[in-house]
């Protein structure tokens, strides 16, 4: 019955995409109508402008190390969030579902949201945009985080309890480290995710690179604005090939872990090695310390590093401690200025425009999905024809994961006109890059003995697609499309803010002209409707699993 149900949502959901394509006329006229925009908008393009090296450099450097700065600040907040979220570190139901409760609440509410309000609160500069990107990271993180340690191991923690461990001992002595190699993952992972973001967030204030290509787009100079973006696009690359090959060697059963990059991971995740024997002092006395071999000097060079970094990139963000203090005094003047909520007189407007964004997500994920599964399905090495096939075809995937969309977003704007259409375009365009990604590893993750099983009796290539690994993939495929339609609503809400339609238009205005009234109503209703998308996926993803 509940399988029924979760088949007719689905149905649901699929329609609702399809009315949202057809709704919002996207359609091949419409890419056709564009040819001459399009052409006009690389005219006014070449040749690229780009800024003196140094002010390049500048601004480039100051948007990486606010990324820093908030990746740190989330890995921090995450880290007890998790512990509590956690069903086998928490000290019970009621913290437990606190903890989960604010985990689904960061991930609920959009980065620029994040940094809108805090705006008013602290301030222009880098601090609010790095609590942005830090509160809104605590989401995904946190749950990540939350359901590695789940999974750890039981037997260490069990038996430093059992020789009178105290909670935080076990928990750091033996639960923490196994997860380790999950942390700096997924910390490399959401890196990538927020330094796209910090370039949108260039629209509502956050300084470097982002503001500068807002401001150039602003004054129409598409020579400058599209050199920049160029150089974005350079960095996240390079950034996403670096966390990627270091993800690689972090995960089970990566190897030997030789060169410097698997020297650079051990002294990151890897405990101390073990030794059978007791080691003793000159003196005769056992010791109690680790000596101070190459391997320890290692991790704490891998230490300073990062502590050196870390210290380098919050200098480097220009983050005015001094503004804090004065800021934070008026605090409780600021949060008053968002309560009540309040509608401007405009409330069949805003929930026209809160219509359009879920269209723009639907319409998103529809493009998206129809583009993602073949190439996924391609990009497996067991399903791939042929090896090349697959290597091509997961370098596709990458290529695309490193455009932000918010710039895929602004060129699809000039050339299409404002509205929802370049928004879903870009959306979708960027939806191949993670569906794709998941999908590939979905089928790759498929039990090849039943495959082996299927062509030892005469199978085609064909039918064992369809007969075994469609079939064990199918549930995979169906959580992965639901996830892309809730990361691509909340997307839709950020894209709104450069013109691609939706409700974002409306949050940026009434936060420009300080209705802060009515920015909380915009935020009670893309909350509202997140968590309704979510909790349906959640269900469904619950059900068909």
């Amino acid at each position: 019955m509940r399988s029924a149900g979760a088949v007719v949502v689905l149905l649901g959901v699929l329609a609702a995409a399809v009315w949202s394509v057809i709704d919002l006329r996207i359609n091949l006229a419409t890419m056709v109508d564009s040819v001459d925009n399009a052409t006009a908008f690389l005219a006014r393009v070449v040749p690229l402008d780009f800024p003196p090296l140094g002010e390049l450099v500048a601004m480039t450097a100051q948007t990486l190390a606010i990324v820093v700065v908030a990746t740190a600040l989330a890995v921090v907040l995450s880290t007890p969030a998790a512990i509590f979220a956690a069903a086998n570190t928490t000290t019970g139901p009621l913290a437990r579902g606190a903890a989960r409760s604010l985990i689904v609440l960061s991930r609920a509410i959009p980065d620029v949201i994040f940094a809108i309000v805090l705006f008013r609160f602290l301030g222009l500069g880098a601090l609010p945009g790095i609590l942005a990107l830090a509160f809104h990271s605590v989401g995904m993180i946190g749950k990540l985080y939350a359901d590695a340690i789940e999974q750890v191991d039981a037997g260490p923690p069990e038996a430093i309890t059992a020789a009178g461990g105290r909670r935080w001992q076990w928990i750091t002595g033996a639960v923490l480290p196994q997860v380790m190699p999950q942390v700096v993952a997924t910390a490399l992972h959401r890196f990538d995710i927020n330094l796209r973001t910090a370039v949108l967030l260039g629209y509502v204030g956050v300084g470097g690179i982002g503001m500068e290509i807002a401001n150039a787009l602003r004054t129409m100079n598409y020579q400058r604005g599209m050199a920049l973006a160029l150089v974005v696009l350079v960095v996240c690359v390079l950034l996403e090939l670096l966390s990627g090959a270091i993800r690689a060697r972090l995960a089970p059963g990566a190897g030997d872990r030789g060169g410097w990059l698997g020297r650079l991971t051990d002294a990151w995740v890897h405990a101390p090695r073990e030794t059978h024997r007791p080691q003793r002092r000159r003196d005769g006395r056992v010791r109690v310390t680790p000596p101070w071999d190459a391997e320890r000097i290692r991790r704490l060079a891998g230490v300073l590093v990062t502590v050196a970094v870390l210290a380098a990139a919050t200098v480097g963000s220009g983050i005015d401690v001094a503004a804090l203090g004065e800021n934070l005094a008026g605090l409780p003047a600021a949060v008053g200025l968002f309560w009540p909520p309040e509608t401007g007189g405009i409330l069949p407007t805003l929930l026209e425009a809160l219509l359009i964004t879920v269209q723009i997500g639907l319409a998103a994920t529809l493009l998206g999905m129809v583009l993602a599964l073949p190439i996924g399905v391609l990009a497996a090495r067991n399903v791939a024809p042929h090896p090349r096939v697959a290597t091509a075809l997961r370098t596709v995937i990458v290529t695309v994961r490193a455009f932000p969309e918010l710039i895929i977003a602004i060129v699809l704007i000039v050339i299409t006109g404002l509205g929802p259409v370049p928004g879903a375009l870009a959306l979708g365009i960027g939806s191949v890059g993670l569906l794709g990604k998941l999908v590939a590893d979905s089928v790759e993750e498929t039990d090849v003995r039943v495959q082996d099983a299927l062509r030892a009796a005469g199978a085609t290539r064909s039918q064992v697609f369809f007969g075994a690994t469609l079939r064990q993939a199918l549930p995979a495929f169906v959580a992965h499309v639901l996830y892309q339609l809730d990361v691509n609503i909340r997307s839709a809400t950020l894209l709104g803010i450069v013109g691609a339609g939706g409700i974002g238009f409306y949050l940026l205005n009434a936060a420009r002209v300080q209705e802060f009234g009515v920015v909380t109503t915009i935020v009670l209703l893309v909350l509202a409707v997140v968590l309704s998308v979510e909790a349906i996926a959640v269900w469904a993803r619950r059900v068909v699993r």
